[in-house]
């Protein structure tokens, strides 16, 4: 294979792989706010479980 050949072709995958690296590294950043809501659905799912839960009787003194 001619050398600028291999050249070129090594710069074309370099390039992709640099457009690879950011796109994976944008979808990551992005993926920050549903971790955010992730957490709130969960607390929202123990606290309604807490409400619907059978009630405890309470303790006369």
């Amino acid at each position: 294979m001619d050398p600028n050949t291999h050249l070129a072709l090594a710069h074309l995958r370099a390039a992709d792989l640099r457009a690879q690296a950011d796109a994976h590294r944008l979808a990551t950043a992005a993926k920050q706010p549903y971790d955010i809501r992730t957490r709130l659905g969960w607390t929202l799912v123990e606290l309604g479980l807490r409400l619907a839960a059978t009630p405890r009787p309470a303790l006369a003194h």
